[in-house]
């Protein structure tokens, strides 16, 4: 799966890093996601999973992969 963030959304709220540091970081000039990882399995898609459900302005994605 893939991880896509649309920064133009992205309000800088910090949820994604609080719920998975290792895939996810904020830019320090203006706070918007950085996607550490952006092709995920497993555990790590499950995270993910559960940082696009969090995400308050819905910046964040899971794309199954074609």
């Amino acid at each position: 799966m893939r991880i896509e963030a649309d920064l133009d959304r992205c309000v800088g709220a910090g949820q994604c890093v609080l719920t998975e540091p290792a895939l996810f970081d904020q830019n320090e000039d203006d706070g918007r996601v950085v996607v550490l990882v952006t092709e995920v399995d497993g555990s790590a898609a499950d995270a993910a999973r559960e940082a696009v459900q969090v995400c308050p302005s819905g910046a964040l994605s899971l794309l199954a992969e074609p």
